[in-house]
């Protein structure tokens, strides 16, 4: 029954058990977000897509390489430069140039219609690596995220999937002026169940995050209004 009150999705996949919150504390038998109108569906659009993991066997990088076939038809997808190319930010270093890989990052962000972060979560918070080349792409000239749209994602092997780290990004985007996407939200728990061989298997995890990003590329189009 539909009371008037807006529905606050997010995404709990924790291998057999799936479910999505009411935000009001409330987890129930997981179902699709509702699909985008269908004059939306064939938006095309170029996504930038930030992955906080630099490990070799990331599953975050997993559901990052599995965008490009969940996004909607017509999106394209520009998997930026990897974390680990930052040198830890120093004001000196910003003083004799930028290096390269901040102003091709910094670009590739301004270029595109929006950008997708895909992260794990680290002692509750943001990776350390993600927040350096944050750091650096902030202190661009012309803010590359300011008035952008962002999508935030996470996956852990624990079973909240990520949630600090996703709260505390937002902190970080409120500085930057980001236009961050809210709901539904993907943190996908027991990610280890759910990617085989690199890549993200799991049908259910698919389908949501699907969904998410059809709703996504709604909210990305109304800022070109």
């Amino acid at each position: 029954m539909n009371d008037g009150k807006a529905q606050a999705w997010s995404w709990f996949s924790t291998g057999p058990a799936l479910a999505w919150s009411d935000g009001e504390g409330t987890r129930h038998p997981a179902r699709r977000p509702p699909p985008e109108p269908s004059h939306r569906r064939n938006i095309m659009a170029n996504w930038a897509v930030w992955v906080g993991s630099v490990r070799k066997g990331s599953y975050n990088a997993a559901i990052a390489r599995a965008l490009a076939e969940l996004a909607p038809a017509g999106t394209s997808i520009d998997i930026l430069p990897s974390v680990a190319q930052f040198p830890i930010y120093d004001a000196d270093l910003q003083a004799e140039g930028f290096p390269a890989v901040v102003e091709d990052t910094g670009a590739r962000i301004a270029k595109a219609d929006g950008l997708i972060i895909v992260t794990p979560e680290y002692n509750y918070s943001v990776p350390g690596g993600l927040k350096n080349a944050i750091d650096w792409v902030s202190r661009l000239p012309g803010k590359p995220v300011a008035g952008k749209p962002v999508l935030i994602q996470s996956a852990s092997q624990g079973v909240l999937g990520g949630a600090r780290a996703q709260y505390h990004l937002r902190q970080i985007l409120v500085f930057l002026d980001g236009r961050v996407f809210n709901v539904p939200e993907v943190m996908v728990g027991k990610v280890q169940t759910l990617v085989e061989d690199g890549s993200l298997t799991d049908a259910g995890t698919r389908d949501f995050i699907a969904g998410q990003l059809k709703a996504f590329s709604a909210f990305a189009e109304s800022f070109k209004k």
